[in-house]
């Protein structure tokens, strides 16, 4: 599996806002990538150092439109924290 794979797209939300500060960043990944393919990844794609990641998996959403009804697509989501001496991630820059 490569890195592009393993990294779907950013999770940005109020609380991922708040968190980039602390240099901790929130991703969508594959659903069924483990920590240390997800840290490799973010080290191999960013250029920095992860200390340690945390997952979650999110199950979808029951959404309804008049009279029908569907679930929403369940994902994982990744938070990944960088060590201290570890530069930023660019992406995340322009944002906070």
């Amino acid at each position: 599996m490569k890195q592009f794979d393993i990294i779907i797209k950013p999770l940005l939300s109020e609380k991922t806002y708040a968190n980039i500060a602390n240099k901790r960043y929130a991703f969508v990944v594959k659903k069924d990538a483990n920590k240390t393919e997800i840290k490799n990844a973010v080290e191999q794609l960013f250029g920095v150092k992860v200390e340690k990641v945390n997952t979650a998996n999110v199950d979808g959403k029951l959404r309804r439109q008049g009279k029908t009804q569907g679930y929403t697509a369940d994902y994982k989501k990744a938070y990944v924290t960088l060590t201290k001496d570890s530069k930023t991630i660019e992406f995340f820059d322009s944002l906070s």
